[in-house]
């Protein structure tokens, strides 16, 4: 099968509160971007951007659709609401390659995010397609082609204190991990999908999904990618982070130091 989808464009991070997010993950060691806002929708966000991918720390500001699904999401609890994948080609071609493989992409959809810079206001541009639930299931997420990408790169946004260069995954917990297994196949291509009953991986483009059993929607984890794990322990040490060492020697922060999402920090 052809590669439909390229890998994790972004994930998102629900909070209830923009601006004390924005202290949080600034006192973690993150240069977040100017604050933004959506427009035709509700909601509000401060980003973390990586050369190649990023994370969106969203709230809502108002009252729509869109901010409504948001709030019932932080009614039970903080933390990743799921990916954003970044297609491999136009999002009509992206549209179409699903379409071809069974599956019911929604048209593509305009969206446009008002960002205030010390030069003037910009709006950087997307293209989102949407698929049914069942088709992803235990999983909340979405298809982002990127049509301004430079607006969103600058150097200062991409220099993090505490070493992060981006995303390596995302680890989440579903109740059934066998009835995964046909969606994410159909979805990605068999290749793609590994399973030993217990826990399911889906690997596509540089990042993986990994789904372990477990209530969904209550544990979840947020894998980074650091370019100096000395540097990033350093960092954590003397801002009194608290933080442990994995078995395999990354570094994991707990999730009430980050709106509800577990961090753990890997090499590069």
């Amino acid at each position: 099968m052809s590669e439909i989808l390229a890998g994790i464009d972004h994930v998102i991070v629900g909070v209830r509160d923009l601006e004390r997010a924005r202290m949080g993950w600034t006192r973690l060691g993150f240069a977040l971007s100017p604050r933004g806002r959506h427009l035709g929708q509700e909601t509000a966000n401060y980003c973390v951007m990586f050369p190649g991918d990023y994370i969106e720390l969203l709230g809502p500001i108002g009252a729509d659709a869109r901010a409504e699904k948001l709030k019932a999401f932080l009614a039970r609890r903080e933390g990743l609401v799921g990916p954003a994948f970044a297609p491999a080609g136009t999002p009509e071609a992206t549209r179409e390659a699903l379409a071809a493989r069974g599956l019911h992409p929604s048209e593509p959809r305009a969206l446009g995010r008002q960002l205030e810079l010390p030069e003037g206001t910009v709006v950087p541009r997307f293209s989102l397609i949407d698929l049914p639930p069942g088709e992803t299931p235990a999983l909340d997420c979405f298809i982002c082609a990127h049509l301004t990408p430079g607006l969103m790169r600058r150097p200062e946004w991409l220099d993090h204190p505490n070493g992060a260069v981006g995303i390596g995954g995302v680890d989440l917990l579903a109740a059934d991990i066998e009835r995964l297994r046909p969606a994410y196949e159909q979805l990605f291509g068999a290749a793609q999908v590994e399973t030993d009953g217990a826990v399911l991986i889906v690997r596509f483009g540089r990042h993986r999904i990994r789904f372990s059993p477990g209530v969904e929607n209550a544990g979840t984890t947020l894998n980074l990618l650091t370019a100096d794990r000395e540097r990033t322990a350093d960092y954590l040490a003397q801002w009194q982070i608290p933080f442990d060492e994995t078995a395999d020697g990354a570094i994991a922060v707990p999730p009430e130091e980050a709106n509800g999402a577990r961090l753990v920090f890997a090499p590069a």
